[in-house]
């Protein structure tokens, strides 16, 4: 529904997305440059080629567009980890989706920030907010993307959600703190560093037997709901930010 209504969009509402986007991307650049405590309303429209009131009929707040700004980076991420797996589905699996997110990730900036808590980027924002909207709504369906795989013997059946969590979570902003501390000729590339997170995660939450071609793709559709899933929350969360100036779904572009 949401596509047909985007395509038969006027052309004055396209432009209206358009216009959100150039402005998020403005002040995606001068955040990573400047940090959000330097970077202005002013800066941002000055950067995006629009009036500072314009900015203003997107969002009432500096606040709420570099909410719309993280949205937007997490919405972006999670389609291209859409995208990689539907382009690479031998790698619809428990660790090769978090070996694309550990790449994803990596490759972008604010993100990283907000994850390991940057208060160099984020500023103030550090001590307002720790915590993402998304995460707590994505915990019923990681149990059950989970229970999928343990059915099938894909994972441990001895951890619980909680268990795989903590680990997903370690080995994700792990690699985020090892590679920010250590000088760059020892630093490996984005693609290697998702290639390792992947593996950790499959030695770590490796199941104790071998699965089945049957188990193998039950593995697969169940990782490719849980990723539309998410996908879906996140441009919901999106949609709060943007309202009828949501850009289009990757889907329509790709």
């Amino acid at each position: 529904m949401e596509a047909t209504q985007t395509t038969r969009r006027p052309a004055a509402a396209r432009r209206r997305a358009e216009r959100a986007e150039r402005i998020l991307a403005a002040a995606t650049e001068l955040v990573l440059r400047w940090g959000y405590d330097k970077t202005t309303i002013d800066d941002v429209a000055r950067l995006a080629g629009v009036a500072k009131g314009t900015i203003y009929l997107h969002w009432s707040s500096r606040e709420e567009l570099f909410a719309a700004l993280m949205r937007w980076d997490r919405a972006q991420m999670i389609g291209a980890v859409r995208r990689e797996l539907r382009d690479h589905p031998e790698t619809a699996t428990l660790p090769g989706l978090f070996g694309h997110l550990a790449r994803e990730i990596h490759r972008r900036p604010l993100l990283q920030a907000a994850l390991v808590q940057d208060s160099a980027v984020l500023g103030k924002l550090v001590a307002r907010k720790r915590t993402s909207t998304t995460t707590p709504e994505m915990v019923v369906p990681f149990g059950e993307y989970l229970a999928t795989l343990r059915e099938r013997g894909l994972v441990r059946a001895d951890l619980g959600v909680e268990d795989h969590l903590t680990l997903v979570a370690a080995a994700l902003h792990g690699s985020l703190f090892s590679l920010r501390m250590m000088p760059d000729s020892l630093r490996v590339s984005d693609e290697r560093a998702g290639e390792l997170v992947g593996d950790m995660l499959a030695r770590a939450l490796a199941g104790d037997r071998e699965p089945s071609e049957a188990d193998r793709a039950a593995c697969a559709d169940a990782t490719r709901q849980f990723v539309d899933r998410a996908y879906a929350v996140a441009r919901a969360k999106l949609r709060e930010s943007l309202g009828d100036d949501l850009p289009p779904d990757e889907e329509e572009t790709s």
